[in-house]
C-alpha cells in the first residue's frame, strides 16, 4: 500500500460515522418533495441536484 494513503476503519453497521451516508442524506433531502412525472424527469432532477453539490457543499456536509 502506498505510504500516502491512510486507512480509516469504520465500525460495521454505523452509517452515522460514514461520510458518504451524510452526502446521500443531503442529496435525498433535496429530492424529497419533488414529484417527477416519469423516469426521465427524475433523472433530470437527480442530475441537477448532483451538479449543485460543489466541493464546498460536500466538505460542509462531511465536516
Amino acid at each position: 500500500m502506498p505510504t500516502n494513503i491512510i486507512l480509516l476503519f469504520q465500525p460495521s453497521h454505523s452509517p452515522e460515522t460514514n461520510p458518504i451516508e451524510r452526502v446521500w442524506q443531503h442529496f435525498k433531502l433535496g429530492l424529497r418533495w419533488q414529484l417527477p412525472k416519469n423516469l426521465d424527469a427524475l433523472r433530470l432532477l437527480m442530475r441537477a441536484r448532483l451538479e449543485a453539490m460543489t466541493k464546498e457543499v460536500i466538505a460542509s456536509i462531511v465536516g
